[in-house]
């Protein structure tokens, strides 16, 4: 038996910091935060995905009584875009959440289910999607979903 080790590079980032484009599909995930359906658990997320022909869409979390049929920000906005942009690949993605305090300190990660999904849109247009996770004390920056996911599973395992 031999012990290994995995390790996960990322930035962290104060807004400022990112690229204009990067500050803008950031501040587009904030204001997507107000499209978000939360009744239950009064946590509002918000999901913004830069397109490859510059377009940004948007997502927000849907709740409904009965749980589990929501939906996260980022399966919102990820299949809407598939469903009107099929031919757009996704460069990159944009998380922000906040509660009845206002933005968190620190940034949310994607479910395990939306890192699936997200891992998808990377296999499909065989390209990877960069991860911006949004906090009030700094975003975490990441070059791939892969780095949220590491030992994924795509359609190329299957195959092997």
């Amino acid at each position: 038996m031999k012990e290994q080790n995995l390790n996960i590079r990322y930035m962290v980032a104060q807004l400022s910091e990112l690229s204009q484009q990067e500050q803008k599909l950031v501040n587009r995930a904030k204001a997507a935060t107000s499209n978000a359906y939360a009744n239950y658990s009064h946590f509002y997320v918000g999901a913004a995905l830069l397109l490859g022909d510059g377009r940004i869409v948007i997502g927000a979390n849907q709740e409904n009584a009965a749980f589990p049929s929501g939906l996260c920000a980022e399966r919102s906005a990820i299949f809407g875009a598939q469903s009107n942009y099929p031919d757009q690949p996704i460069l990159a993605l944009a998380i922000a959440a906040r509660n009845g305090n206002g933005f968190l300190k620190s940034p949310i990660s994607p479910c395990g289910a939306c890192r699936q999904v997200i891992l998808e849109m990377e296999d499909r247009y065989q390209r990877p999607v960069r991860i911006l996770l949004y906090g009030e004390n700094g975003t975490y920056c990441f070059d791939s979903i892969k780095d949220l996911l590491p030992f994924c599973f795509v359609d190329s395992n299957m195959k092997e």
